[in-house]
């Protein structure tokens, strides 16, 4: 018969499950207590203010009528969805962004196979590739608008100039070409992102298998198009996915090289004008956040794209 003075068999002594359960959740708020006050200030700074602008997406709530300011329900997102100016801009974001995508990740994808290929000062090229996407976008847009598409003094007019003398032509090309010369500069700017992403999944491809194939007498066409392009499929995806999150809220270029104006006005500068000279902040308010449930939905694409990369790079 066994006594208190006896030692506990191990059996004994392990944990029951309800303990074992509580230590882990214990390890677990102990692991994650550091990253509250960072979750706390990001909800404020983030969820807070589009939770206010929910709230005055359903209210008649504009500045020079402030007596009517009241509840509206779903008629400010039935006036943005019916407006005529308001669909123009959802086709003008469409187009600008589909237009900067693909445009951006044929671009990179050319220059990512050139800059995949070893050559003497690879490392410093790869950086000065990099330098359009530094460049904050005000100012790239600016340097656009005066320093190549003046038609007085800009780079392009100028290089006409060199070419066909003084009587070579000289366009105004925001006038007579706006939206490509918005796309025109964006494509400058997004190019080296989209470039970096390839270049990555170039450098993570099989070199074995790619090695076997010249072995046995693949061409390079062959390789790029039975290997490396599909290689790369995922990492198009998630270029064009994350490109088209950014350049669906681009609004710099088309503020500071057309002011919006000749049919170059995406969602986001109507937004600014409904909101900053029609005064309507429930209307501004709703097409704010249609914006962001299509943000929201490309965004959900783009996570998974990553997530099933991560998912190969584990497997591997």
């Amino acid at each position: 018969m066994s006594t208190a003075l006896e030692p506990r068999t191990p059996s004994e002594a392990r944990p029951g499950p309800g303990q074992d359960t509580a230590m882990r959740r214990a390890g677990d708020w102990a692991r994650r207590a550091p990253l509250l006050p960072a979750l706390i200030f990001l909800i404020i700074v983030t969820q807070l203010p589009f939770l206010g602008t929910l709230i005055i997406s359903f209210m008649n709530w504009n500045a020079y009528y402030p007596d009517e300011r009241g509840f509206a329900g779903f008629d400010n997102f039935r006036r943005v969805l019916t407006d005529v100016n308001t669909r123009d801009s959802i086709v003008t974001t469409i187009l600008l962004t589909v237009s900067v995508v693909l445009v951006s990740l044929v671009l990179g994808l050319l220059i990512a196979l050139l800059l995949d290929r070893a050559f003497r000062g690879r490392g410093f090229v790869r950086t000065m590739m990099i330098t359009p996407f530094l460049v904050v976008p005000v100012a790239a847009a600016l340097v656009w608008k005066h320093a190549l598409y003046n038609p007085e003094y800009g780079l392009f007019n100028g290089v006409l100039t060199w070419i066909f003398g003084d009587g070579a032509p000289q366009p105004d090309w925001v006038s007579t070409m706006p939206l490509t010369a918005v796309v025109a500069s964006l494509v400058w700017q997004w190019t080296p992102f989209m470039m970096l992403i390839l270049l990555a999944g170039l450098q993570s491809k099989p070199l074995d298998v790619i090695e076997a194939a010249k072995i046995d007498g693949c061409t390079a066409w062959q390789i790029f198009r039975h290997m490396t392009f599909p290689h790369l499929r995922q990492y198009l995806e998630l270029g064009g996915l994350l490109g088209s999150i950014y350049i669906v809220q681009n609004f710099d270029a088309v503020f500071t090289i057309t002011s919006g104006g000749l049919g170059t006005a995406n969602l986001p500068y109507t937004i600014y004008q409904t909101f900053y000279n029609a005064q309507d902040y429930g209307r501004a308010s709703a097409a704010g956040v249609v914006v962001v449930i299509g943000t929201i939905i490309i965004a959900t694409l783009a996570l998974r794209t990553v997530s099933s990369l991560f998912r190969e790079e584990g497997a591997r």
